[in-house]
């Protein structure tokens, strides 16, 4: 289950890279959309930045994966939330929504409660 855990870390982390540093023109777009400040913007994407490399080092130091595949989780749920506001269509929800799942699948396997 770990090497699973593993993987959806590399993921997590390879989505974000992608989506916040090669498409940051995108992001931006959809932030104003959302009508969302600059400022936040780039908290957000820092955080995520931060927090998915924390999820690939936790790769070699196990300890560090749950709190920010945590808190990537709840970004995931704030994504969820601001494409609902602007009534984006579905498959608008899909990237944050398999990022949330993976998110949270990595914090089940780390928490200790998956005992296999």
């Amino acid at each position: 289950m770990n090497t699973l855990a593993n993987c959806a870390q590399v993921i997590i982390a390879l989505s974000i890279g992608y989506v916040w540093i090669i498409r940051f023109d995108n992001i931006v777009v959809e932030f104003k959309q959302y009508g969302i400040p600059d400022v936040l913007r780039s908290f957000v994407g820092a955080s995520k930045i931060a927090l998915s490399t924390l999820l690939v080092a936790g790769i070699w130091y196990p300890s560090l994966v749950l709190i920010p595949a945590l808190l990537m989780a709840a970004l995931m749920i704030c994504a969820q939330i601001a494409h609902f506001r602007v009534k984006n269509p579905w498959y608008k929800f899909m990237p944050s929504a398999l990022l949330l799942t993976l998110s949270l699948f990595t914090a089940w396997v780390h928490s200790g409660l998956l005992k296999i």
